[in-house]
């Protein structure tokens, strides 16, 4: 397998995650978003989206980062990061889609430039703006976590789920964007546990090759 990625990119973050998870060897091609490297024809030939991650496997290719996480669970299911419960695995997914869905999209490197470009916002303005909507998120799911009365150290249960995959890469950048975490005691201690764990450390962007 080869998953061309970008350190810092949190799609790319916690597709590693999953990997490192599941004990799945890859090789790591960076693309740096920094260097607009996404933007290449080269790149558009693997998704014409320009987005990563992209996840190459016998020769096809794998794009979109839920659709490639859910690509591993269904065929490495050894290490499961889905529960077997109907009801846990649908916390796991509402979880990881209040992340991946309502919170990351408008805060990833295209909407940035947006407001910076079209918009004329300044610095100060668009970190405002992720700041809200990652507080916005981030109150939601809290709540969440505390009304959940099964859960033990993690998003779900007592183990890393897919939804722990989908929430370290946003806190990791929610600190790039100065958010107060100490409104978010749970979500806190759910980091601090993962990051207690090989898998988490290995994914870290800090840890990655191109990590600049």
């Amino acid at each position: 397998m080869k998953l061309y990625g970008f350190f810092r990119s949190g799609t790319s973050h916690r597709t590693r995650i999953v990997l490192n998870l599941k004990k799945i060897d890859y090789e790591l091609q960076a693309i740096s978003l920094m260097k607009n490297e996404h933007k290449q024809d080269s790149f558009k030939a693997l998704n014409p989206q320009t987005f990563v991650p992209v996840l190459e496997v016998n020769d096809q290719l794998l794009i979109q980062s839920p659709a490639i996480i859910e690509w591993l669970e269904e065929t490495c299911p050894e290490v499961a990061l889905l529960p077997q419960d109907p009801m846990q695995r649908a916390k796991v997914r509402a979880i990881a889609a209040l992340v991946g869905c309502d919170i990351h999209p408008i805060n990833n490197k295209r909407i940035l430039e947006y407001l910076r470009g079209p918009l004329g916002l300044d610095d100060a303005q668009v970190q405002t703006w992720c700041q809200h909507w990652i507080d916005e998120g981030f109150r939601a799911l809290e709540q969440l976590l505390a009304a959940d009365s099964q859960r033990e150290g993690f998003c779900v249960g007592n183990q890393p789920t897919l939804a722990d995959a989908y929430l370290i890469p946003q806190v990791d950048s929610s600190k790039r964007f100065q958010v107060d975490l100490n409104q978010y005691p749970l979500i806190q201690q759910i980091y601090q546990n993962c990051m207690a764990l090989p898998a988490f450390q290995a994914a870290a962007p800090q840890n990655q090759p191109d990590a600049v």
